[in-house]
């Protein structure tokens, strides 16, 4: 039975939305997961060790379905251990062939983490099934079912070397870690993750319908708005590559099917910023884009959507948030008193660290003055020393 377009698309949301629970500050991450598979695209995630990057993957790929394989790369790591070993039995009769049953050259959904530290034999051999979705090595020439290769790394490479690799990876998506105030979500998030993830579930089936979808899409009407952007970038001094500048145009034709959008407009343009390629580039793009990302709207995608349009502002709003309601829950028992000044403390240092002072958004302003304020309260008395006073 064929999968049809409206319902490939509420399978994707909906496991999209299973597979993001529990993770907290990694929704936006686990939807550019799909958006690339949808656009037939590779996914680059940069964060420090310990921040779900990992884990975002592994949900995610269960999520949308078919073989999934993950690998840390080091140093010393052999092709064999990525694409599999030779079949001793076809080395025998002169032919060097690879046994690639459960290897990368088979998987779906990839993981890799580090990335950037595999040798120049797997790097080469990496480009030609992330660009062409083809295996070659030895006598062996295959093609492969890969949607979506995800790489991660701590840092964005130095080595020059390793510039045309990394252009591989279309999007990207830069990950810190959860923030003070949201530290008791990630423990409820965390605590959460620990049984095995029985969300709903997409199919391959419908991932291909939406992916089908996406190459069939008209870009005709949103392309002098892309364009335009294009230029806006350039004269800001971020220049695209010929090659992202065309690519991208997947990952808006991708953001409108899943969106359940048969013609992508104004409000598809948002992955347009992680395709820049370096956190200062996408934040300069979601300044230089701010009025034409205002049209941002996708219902499927909305943390992907929402921190590609907003950005700083939405972080703003939520820190906002945060300290308003820690304010209004100020406590009169003194053991409660320490536990909240050290909330107080942390939704501090995530302004500052968000923020330089000049650029500080008016309520943030207001909020600082507060948390100053509230800050300099000595603890309230306990309760058995008031007692004792008054006897």
């Amino acid at each position: 039975m064929s999968v049809t377009f409206e319902a490939a698309a509420t399978a994707v949301r909906d496991a999209l939305s299973d597979a993001g629970q529990g993770l907290v500050e990694r929704e936006a991450m686990v939807e550019l997961i799909a958006l690339s598979a949808v656009a037939g695209e590779h996914l680059l995630v940069i964060g420090p060790p310990g921040t779900a990057k990992s884990e975002a993957v592994r949900r995610t790929a269960r999520a949308l379905g078919g073989s999934y394989f993950e690998y840390l790369l080091g140093r010393f790591t052999e092709p064999s251990e990525l694409f599999g070993p030779v079949d001793l039995r076809k080395l025998r009769e002169g032919l060097v062939e690879t046994e690639t049953s459960g290897m990368l050259p088979e998987a779906d959904v990839a993981f890799l983490d580090e990335v950037f530290l595999g040798s120049t034999a797997i790097l080469n051999t990496l480009l030609g099934l992330l660009n062409e979705r083809t295996f070659r090595r030895g006598h062996t020439r295959m093609r492969c079912p890969l949607r979506v290769c995800v790489g991660a790394a701590n840092a964005l490479p130095e080595d020059e070397s390793l510039a045309a690799f990394a252009d591989r990876f279309l999007a990207r998506i830069f990950v810190e870690p959860v923030p003070d105030p949201r530290l008791e979500d990630l423990l409820a998030g965390g605590a959460s993750l620990w049984g095995e993830g029985t969300g709903r579930r997409a199919s391959l089936a419908a991932l291909d319908v939406l992916a089908q979808a996406a190459r069939e899409a008209d870009l005709a009407p949103v392309r002098p708005h892309l364009a335009h952007a294009l230029r806006s970038l350039r004269a800001a001094g971020l220049s695209l590559s010929d090659r992202r500048a065309v690519k991208v145009q997947r990952l808006v034709a991708a953001a409108a099917v899943l969106a359940g959008r048969s013609v992508p407009s104004t409000a598809d343009l948002w992955p347009l910023v992680y395709a820049v390629p370096t956190k200062e580039g996408q934040a300069l793009a979601r300044d230089v884009l701010r009025d034409l990302l205002a049209a941002t709207e996708n219902p499927a995608l909305s943390a992907a959507a929402l921190e590609a349009s907003a950005g700083p502002w939405a972080r703003a709003q939520r820190i906002a948030q945060a300290g308003q309601v820690l304010l209004a829950e100020r406590p009169e028992e003194a053991e409660a008193f320490s536990a909240w000044r050290l909330k107080l403390e942390g939704v501090a240092r995530e302004m500052d660290a968000s923020f330089a002072p000049e650029f500080l958004p008016e309520d943030l302003k207001a909020l600082r003055a507060g948390l100053t304020e509230a800050l300099a309260l000595a603890a309230p008395v306990p309760l058995e020393a008031r007692q004792a006073g008054l006897s």
